[in-house]
């Protein structure tokens, strides 16, 4: 497992930002969650199904792994990038199965969904981390 400049910036940038996003989620609202909930619940469905506090909990700790994943140096690029993309991968569904999300052609962002869409570079970090060499 060697060193590369490259890697770590690709690890740490996402890796503080998610994490920061989880702790930040830890204790949310109910009112909050059922708002945060139902705006996944239009990428995974199944999230629909967890009550507030469940969703909350998942939404908070899932956020913290990730984030910890890419930060910690020992967890090996390709599991970090993995755990990378599939955050980036539900975050992309919200994105592409909301029509408020994107323009009439379902690509482009609308207003609404410029914050989602850029979660597509998170996706690009998870393939180079994966896919990378060394």
């Amino acid at each position: 497992m060697g060193f590369s400049i490259a890697t770590t910036a690709l690890r740490a940038i996402p890796g503080a930002f998610i994490l920061n996003s989880g702790v930040g989620k830890l204790g949310m609202p109910r009112e909050m969650a059922e708002g945060l909930q139902g705006m996944a619940a239009s990428g995974v469905p199944k999230l629909g199904e967890l009550t507030p506090e469940q969703f909350a909990k998942f939404v908070s700790y899932g956020e913290i792994a990730v984030g910890a994943a890419l930060l910690a140096p020992m967890v090996p690029k390709r599991i970090a990038g993995a755990a990378l993309g599939t955050f980036a991968a539900g975050m992309l569904a919200m994105y592409f199965r909301n029509p408020a999300m994107t323009e009439e052609d379902g690509v482009r962002p609308s207003q609404d969904g410029t914050a989602l869409a850029k979660d597509a570079w998170l996706a690009a970090i998870a393939i180079a981390l994966i896919f990378g060499r060394k």
